[in-house]
């Protein structure tokens, strides 16, 4: 057996709430609280389950893409921290195609939302019957999405919410479309 073999396998989830002010992306990659219909189950997040993750570096990336780099807590362009909503970021963009793609997509509510990658260290998560709780990630990147979030309780804005039958139409997008994803 190698050793990538025995590594956990990375999940991601979803949220989309993003606010950007010149170069810089700021909301929340996660909230505390907040239902993942997820295929055949639902999960969650407890407050505290990013704690432990917030001293290591963490990228921040365009759909998931190592190749899309748009800042990293270890160099200062990505801050992240824990409330009690959830985890926060700021970003402070870069002057490359993706971070110039993040901005325009932002400013036309063209974004799908955030994501953030991550494993469940051994006793990270309790399950009853089909529903996860995650009381602790090893976080391993932060991504702005273009699509699909999992998680679709929050909205992706230029300083300003989308609310509204919109909203509520979106929403049920996303969740057909993760769900489908998973089928």
């Amino acid at each position: 057996m190698t050793a990538a073999a025995t590594l956990p396998a990375v999940e991601r989830r979803a949220f989309t709430e993003v606010r950007t002010a010149g170069r810089r992306v700021e909301g929340y990659a996660a909230t505390f609280g907040t239902e993942a219909k997820l295929g055949t189950f639902v999960e969650t997040i407890e407050p505290g389950a990013f704690r432990s993750a917030l001293a290591g570096d963490v990228l921040a990336l365009l759909d998931h893409d190592a190749g899309k780099v748009l800042g990293r807590t270890r160099s200062g362009t990505l801050r992240l921290s824990e409330d009690t909503r959830g985890l926060a970021f700021s970003l402070d963009l870069p002057d490359t195609q993706a971070g110039a793609d993040v901005l325009a997509l932002a400013a036309r509510g063209d974004l799908g939302g955030m994501s953030f990658g991550f494993t469940v260290p051994k006793g990270g998560e309790r399950w009853a019957g089909n529903r996860r709780s995650l009381s602790a990630v090893g976080l391993r990147e932060v991504s702005v999405v273009s699509a699909w979030p999992a998680y679709p309780d929050t909205e992706i804005a230029l300083r300003a919410l989308q609310t509204g039958a919109e909203a509520a139409r979106r929403r049920r997008v996303l969740v057909m479309a993760e769900a489908a994803r998973w089928a």
